[in-house]
């Protein structure tokens, strides 16, 4: 029957993505694989990507990226989706290397694919069929052409995503966290060993971030799961480990707890009047602000007290996050003793 199909930007990703999957014969190359529970796994090494139109997506990006969910942070065109479609073989880079398992991504692109599993940021469905179907649909197109297998894994990563119940919906009729699960469902498919995500929880009411939180936190003990993403919390709650994007930049990469402890001390709050932020910008490295209460809490990076009503704040992966983005200023007045 023919089916009235929206385009929609996942759909095209995801066909470009299976294409290249039908279109190429797997390249059988002989290689020496890396221990994947004590070494790295996805090695980036002075990776850059400029577009036509003269943006340069990525400057000189290299990572080390061991089992497990790793946070990649930073503001909306900071280059984390054109790293991550880079990572996806969507898309070459200009220069530099990509390494998973040991396998040369860029000469052996194949290898790559059998292996990802792969939720783009814009994220679409076909809406009239249901989410059984169309997830056995997908699983043909990433080779699972076995029947029984391949409704074995399909009814098994319904169940894992909490999506069993409703398996016979119509997924154009799903939620934004439901259609959120999905996408992780066939991002599955296959047993991928590296799964991105790219901005997954945008737009999730609480309750269905945390779910999706939980799946993301179970599936990510035996693979590597990239989380790109522009909401700290995200990568505070899930990942051990991180790096912040700016500008095609990497500038700065660790545990969380301790970049956050590299910190203590420096972070300084105070509650200001709205009319004199201007005032306090210019006087002090104000890395960010928040309205509480119709007032401004100005939070200023500084080595000692930066001047009288600042009290000393413990920071958070927020304010590690911002501090960053600024570059770790230390360009501060000398004030008062607090």
């Amino acid at each position: 029957m023919n089916l009235m199909i929206k385009e929609i930007s996942f759909i095209t990703d995801f066909r470009a993505f299976i294409t290249l999957i039908e279109n190429q014969k797997l390249s059988m190359v002989s290689l020496h694989h890396l221990n994947k529970n004590n070494m790295s796994r996805l090695l980036i090494q002075n990776l850059s990507k400029s577009y036509s139109n003269g943006v340069r997506a990525l400057d000189n990006v290299s990572l080390s990226i061991s089992n497990g969910m790793f946070g990649l942070l930073g503001p909306n065109g900071a280059g984390k989706s054109s790293l991550m479609r880079t990572l996806a073989t969507l898309q070459l880079p200009d220069s530099g290397k990509l390494f998973f398992d040991g396998n040369d991504i860029l000469k052996n692109p194949q290898e790559m694919r059998n292996q990802l599993g792969y939720l783009p940021q814009d994220f679409g469905v076909y809406p009239k069929i249901s989410a059984f179907d169309l997830l056995s649909h997908l699983a043909v197109l990433k080779g699972l052409v076995n029947k029984s297998d391949r409704k074995e894994q399909v009814l098994s990563l319904l169940q894992q995503t909490n999506l069993f119940e409703v398996r016979n919906r119509a997924v154009g009729n799903f939620s934004g966290g439901m259609r959120q699960r999905f996408g992780i469902a066939q991002a599955l498919l296959g047993n991928p060993q590296l799964i991105i995500v790219d901005e997954p929880t945008a737009g999730l009411d609480p309750l269905e971030r945390n779910r999706f939180h939980d799946l993301l936190n179970e599936i990510g003990e035996q693979k590597v799961v990239m989380l790109s993403t522009h909401i700290v919390e995200d990568v505070h709650d899930l990942c051990p480990e991180m790096a912040i994007l700016a500008n095609g930049q990497l500038i700065l990469k660790g545990k969380p707890a301790d970049l956050t402890e590299r910190l203590n001390g420096k972070i300084w709050r105070k509650v200001i009047d709205k009319s004199t932020l201007s005032e306090h910008q210019s006087l002090f490295t104000v890395i960010s602000t928040r309205i509480i209460a119709g007032k401004i809490q100005l939070f200023v990076l500084a080595d000692e007290c930066p001047a009288s009503g600042f009290e000393q704040f413990y920071p958070g992966l927020e304010e590690v996050y911002f501090a960053a983005l600024f570059g770790l200023q230390h360009n501060i007045q000398e004030g008062f003793s607090c």
